[in-house]
């Protein structure tokens, strides 16, 4: 499930961003690790997106901003509606911005046809669990409800997120499934999506010092999103604690062999299959967690993000 050696060229990225020589999330208090991820993110917008808008919803803990992005093909035809992905960004659900997502944001929106509309939910240890699962739901509820005025088709609206958005967007899913008054997501498409909690999985314990994300980031984010031990028993913080899988929407879950998440999602994906849910594990043995974000600079990074852009358009 792992590759022997990092892959040359996500290596070099690696050693670039190492060669920083930055502290790990771990090591910082929330307010430096956020203005550090402000830093790291603050590129100029790529790829092209024919338009970006930003907006806000009002949620169930007040006001949240969403941005919205167009790509090309969406455009022409005022009565066509197209396919939507509400997106969750990652961070440990402490850290992350509309910005700091923006780029895997435009990535899908132009490789996958449909309109992205990327959720800044609020963020633990200020609005701790399950404040991001209401708030991703009701992103979903939103761009369902106002399908008409986003130009989309309400019946293929699909969530997707990176790490901590994973979790939230199968939170979401779960939701939908035991509420009768909420949408049902078209899809899941989950990129090395936070799943379980158990520090002692073969991949935690291979990958414990990263790269990119460690054992003690992980620690770090949980107990900062969970108000108690309670909170670890719940499917909606932890999905791998939901006593049935199946019967969601279908799935594409990302995997990376270098992640300490690796076993986690791989775990989701095999009872996903064996409950009932249609799944593709998509897995990447020489990956490391967040590769995804490097699509520009690592060929299978960007292979990885084609390969989920066409289960968007299969699925939605």
């Amino acid at each position: 499930m792992r590759a022997d050696a990092l892959d040359p060229d996500l290596a070099a990225a690696v050693d670039e961003i190492e060669s920083l020589g930055l502290p790990g999330w771990s090591d910082l208090s929330v307010d430096a690790a956020r203005r550090l991820e402000d830093d790291l993110f603050s590129g100029p917008p790529e790829p092209p997106v024919a338009d970006v808008r930003d907006f806000a919803f009002d949620g169930p803990h007040g006001e949240v901003p969403v941005r919205v992005y167009r790509p090309e093909e969406t455009l022409g035809d005022p009565t066509a509606r197209s396919r939507a992905l509400v997106h969750l960004h990652g961070g440990g659900w402490t850290l992350g911005t509309l910005d700091s997502v923006d780029g895997i944001c435009r990535e899908l929106a132009v490789r996958s046809g449909a309109v992205v509309v990327s959720v800044d939910y609020r963020l633990a240890p200020e609005h701790p669990f399950p404040v991001p699962v209401d708030e991703a739901t009701a992103a979903v509820e939103w761009v369902v409800e106002t399908a008409d005025a986003l130009g989309v088709d309400p019946d293929r609206v699909g969530v997707s997120g990176t790490s901590a958005g994973g979790a939230l967007a199968v939170a979401a899913s779960l939701r939908a499934r035991e509420l009768d008054d909420s949408p049902t997501p078209a899809g899941q498409f989950l990129l090395y999506p936070i799943a379980g909690r158990d520090f002692e999985t073969d991949s935690y314990r291979e990958n414990a010092d990263g790269p990119l994300l460690t054992r003690a980031d992980m620690r770090w984010f949980y107990e900062r999103y969970l108000r108690s031990p309670v909170d670890a028993a719940n499917p909606y913080a932890v999905p791998l604690r939901a006593s049935d899988l199946g019967d969601l929407p279908p799935a594409t879950v990302v995997t990376a062999g270098f992640d300490p998440l690796r076993d986690d999602g791989v775990a989701l994906a095999d009872r996903f299959e064996r409950e009932g849910t249609p799944v593709r594990n998509r897995h990447y043995p020489a990956m490391a967690h967040g590769f995804c974000s490097l699509a520009d600079r690592v060929p299978t990074a960007e292979t990885a993000l084609a390969a989920v852009a066409d289960d968007v358009r299969e699925r939605l």
